[in-house]
């Protein structure tokens, strides 16, 4: 849950949808997404809505938190009406989650099932700090219905963590990999960062070798992005650290896409890599496919056939609205039709399936035309009326986005 939402437009005080948003309902996916914003330590380049010990309120309102989460759940239930909505995908993400209690955690998926119902073969991930499991919890993690886990890794050397203020144990992530195969996870992925200060082209290859040796489900590798307000940005600012150079940055994907489609894994997300298209994040597949999901929690973000908002951020004030039978949203937008499509066009073009042609406008296509020529667009699929980036494409995706938008 990054820092800066938008401002929006005043959401309703109840969190009725339009009309409109209402006769889409069904029609679509349904996933719900959990935010959980409690972390030990806050690491140097987040700006996710997270809040630690020593923060302002802390962890004060942990012990309550899934009553809190139950009171949102019940008035998204009334919101949403009596549409047959199963829930499909479940991402508990945060912070971190596993700071919760494996009961706690499981109670969130129980008031799911009851108030909507979990649909048969759901996805149900939970995100992990590899310090903050284990093999016991892990176990009573997939006996509470929880099929997928997501743990933290970033980096195999910890020179390159400690750039990160990312900490554990040396040889935790094997541990964990193992414990949760043997608790029974249908998919374990493993998330990496790659262009951390001090980081050499030697640590990321390690990184990914290590990764492919583990030989999980699915990977996510991510560029550091330098976010202003983090401890991280006001280092490069000071001129204590260097920012990610756009080049090395471009060289380290490189080097991922070499080395995880030699492991068996393929992209199918410019970020994302899965050994099987079974392994791919469905989830998240439904973010790129703007389908319809409710994000609970401080700061949660939501979609529902066009209808966007955001929750308060702080857990406190959050906990409060819902107490007192309010909505927790702070604002919200209603997405136009030319929104809509834009977005359809910048997150279809991040997936491996690419965006139909016939989404494009006409100068969108002449553009789309262009970067086929340019070698930015594969042949094939364009032939048959996608468009799909090729391994250059994705080095320039936002460039090649931009080329495809309306004016």
């Amino acid at each position: 849950m990054p820092s800066k939402p938008p401002e929006g437009q005043p959401a309703p005080v109840d969190g009725a949808l339009p009309a409109a948003a209402h006769a889409g309902l069904g029609a679509r996916p349904f996933g719900v997404y959990i935010h959980v914003p409690y972390c030990t330590t806050r690491c140097g380049y987040c700006d996710f809505n997270t809040y630690t010990p020593q923060d302002s309120g802390g962890h004060s309102g942990i012990g309550t938190f899934v009553d809190a989460i139950a009171g949102e759940v019940r008035l998204a239930r009334e919101v949403l009406g009596n549409a047959e909505l199963p829930v499909s995908t479940v991402f508990v993400g945060g912070g971190t989650p596993t700071l919760l209690s494996t009961e706690d955690l499981g109670r969130l998926l129980r008031l799911l099932d009851g108030e909507f119902g979990l649909a048969p073969g759901a996805e149900i991930t939970t995100e992990a700090n590899p310090e903050s499991v284990d093999a016991a919890g892990l176990e009573r993690l997939v006996a509470g219905g929880y099929t997928r886990i997501s743990f933290g890794m970033q980096s195999a050397r910890p020179h390159v963590r400690a750039a990160l203020d990312r900490h554990h144990t040396p040889g935790r992530v094997p541990d964990v990999v193992d414990w949760a195969r043997k608790a029974g996870f249908a998919d374990v992925s493993l998330d990496l960062i790659y262009g951390a200060p001090g980081e050499s082209p030697a640590d990321w290859q390690a990184s990914l070798d290590a990764v492919v040796e583990l030989a999980v489900d699915h990977v996510s590798a991510y560029a550091l992005v330098v976010e202003d307000g983090t401890p991280l940005a006001r280092r490069v600012r000071r001129g204590e650290l260097l920012a990610p150079d756009d080049d090395v940055l471009a060289d380290r994907y490189l080097a991922a896409e070499e080395t995880l489609a030699a492991g068996g894994h393929r992209w199918y997300e410019i970020s994302n890599w899965a050994r099987t298209p079974a392994a791919r994040a469905r989830h998240n597949i439904g973010y790129w496919n703007s389908d319809n999901w409710w994000g609970f929690g401080p700061g949660a973000h939501s979609h529902v056939a066009g209808v966007r908002w955001w929750n308060v951020r702080h857990p406190a004030a959050y906990a409060a609205r819902v107490a007192g039978g309010v909505s927790p949203a702070r604002a919200r937008e209603v997405l136009d039709t030319e929104t809509r499509q834009v977005e359809r066009v910048m997150l279809g073009l991040r997936l491996r399936d690419g965006l139909a042609l016939d989404e494009l406008t006409a100068a969108g296509l002449v553009a789309a035309r262009q970067a086929l020529a340019d070698g930015h667009l594969e042949a094939e699929p364009f032939a048959a009326g996608r468009a799909v980036l090729t391994l250059n494409g994705r080095l320039l995706a936002d460039g090649v986005v931009a080329t495809l938008l309306p004016d």
